[in-house]
C-alpha cells in the first residue's frame, strides 16, 4: 500500500500558463521511468495554478524522486523563469486509499 506522498503547486507568471501545461505535461515521460514512484499526477488548479501528487510505498522511493531528473527540472533557472514563485513541495502521509487492485 502507498503510504508516502508528494504535493507540490506551482504558479505560472502571467502569460506563461501555457508554458507551464506543456513543461509538466511533458513530465510524464520522466515519471514514467521511476519503478518507485507508483502514481504521479498533474492537475490544474485554476488559469495558472497547477498542483503535482505522487505516492510512493516507502520513504526510499519518495526521496529517489525527489532527488530525479523531474525535481532537477522543475528548480532549473529555465522553469523558474515561468513560475511566479518557487515550487512549494510538501512531503505527505496517505492515510487511506482506493486503487484498483492489481
Amino acid at each position: 500500500m502507498v503510504k508516502y506522498s508528494i504535493w507540490a503547486q506551482v504558479n505560472a507568471k502571467p502569460g506563461k500558463e501555457k508554458e507551464v501545461e506543456d513543461f509538466l505535461e511533458s513530465a510524464q515521460a520522466l515519471a514514467e521511468q521511476e519503478p518507485e514512484t507508483i502514481t504521479w499526477y498533474v492537475v490544474k488548479m485554476g488559469p495558472g495554478a497547477f498542483g503535482i501528487f505522487d505516492t510512493f510505498v516507502d520513504e526510499a522511493g519518495r526521496e529517489a524522486h525527489l532527488n530525479g531528473e523531474i525535481a532537477k527540472a522543475l528548480f532549473s533557472e529555465e522553469t523558474k523563469a515561468l513560475l511566479a514563485g518557487d515550487p512549494s513541495v510538501s512531503k505527505i502521509d496517505v492515510i487511506a486509499s482506493k486503487v484498483p487492485r492489481a
